[in-house]
């Protein structure tokens, strides 16, 4: 099973962030609302119609994702392509369970190397266990923890290579 990366397909990826979202909450995960999953909220300045990948095993989409260079929501204090900023990475169920975060992070490795960008960041909430023990197993280290009325709210994730 091997992962071909294509990028610049906003509309592509945000369907199957839409896909995977709407299969969490069926089954009454904690997961992004429908409303922040479009071309209004997730193209920015920052994650550009280039930052939209899907990836596809096979032909077949098998994931999507955005990936930045920079990051002023949660890194403020970052230059940009200090790092690679990986969000809302999603898996079609019918490649879960199939090593494909692995195998997105090794592509996004390379995709960084070839810019000199040494370090890929991402973040997610606090309270998601799962996705947090699924980046701490493909390699990640929490680097930060960001409070709000003295709880942890969100956790900041980086790996460097």
């Amino acid at each position: 099973m091997e992962l071909t990366l294509i990028p610049n397909c906003p509309d592509r990826a945000m369907a199957i962030m839409r896909e995977v979202a709407a299969w969490g909450r069926e089954r009454g995960l904690r997961v992004w609302p429908e409303e922040w999953l479009t071309p209004e909220e997730l193209l920015t300045e920052e994650a550009g119609r280039s930052s939209f990948y899907v990836g596809t095993v096979d032909g077949e989409e098998a994931c999507a994702f955005i990936l930045q260079w920079s990051d002023r929501a949660w890194w403020p204090e970052a230059a940009p392509f200090e790092a690679g900023y990986l969000h809302k990475l999603c898996v079609r169920r019918r490649f879960a369970h199939r090593g494909m975060t692995a195998q997105v992070v090794r592509a996004l490795r390379d995709e960084c190397a070839r810019r000199g960008v040494r370090r890929l960041r991402l973040d997610t909430g606090a309270e998601e266990i799962r996705v947090r023990d699924i980046y701490l197993a493909a390699g990640f280290e929490i680097v930060r923890t960001i409070e709000k009325d003295g709880r942890p709210v969100m956790l900041l994730y980086e790996m460097k290579f």
